[in-house]
């Protein structure tokens, strides 16, 4: 056997549930929609969320074809209110590059 072998990766297998769960809502910001002039739409996932189970939960969910999935980790703030410090979560966000002539409507919902 050979150290050189190569391993073809496996979708990951999720229900219909664990999908919705996955893309929890879709971010509307300045930058966010900028992004949807080079075919890009900005997601927020859950912090365990990987890559391959985004792309597949956004193409089955949305039936598009994505074509890449870049992720990032925002760390919450430091607030204070009344004199009192509060944290802020941390969350994950996903853009996705979508192919072209494949277009999702983050208005109208799922």
């Amino acid at each position: 056997m050979s150290r050189f072998r190569y391993i073809p990766a496996s979708k990951p297998n999720l229900t219909r549930e664990q999908m919705f769960a996955l893309v929890r809502s879709p971010v509307i910001t300045e930058k966010a929609t900028m992004g949807s002039e080079h075919n890009q739409v900005t997601f927020r996932v859950p912090l365990s969320a990987t890559k391959p189970e985004i792309k597949a939960a956004i193409e089955s969910l949305f039936a598009v074809k994505v074509v890449a999935v870049n992720t990032l980790r925002v760390q919450g703030k430091q607030k204070r209110f009344k004199g009192r410090v509060g944290q802020r979560s941390d969350f994950k966000k996903a853009i996705i590059r979508l192919a072209p002539g494949s277009t999702i409507d983050v208005t109208t919902g799922v």
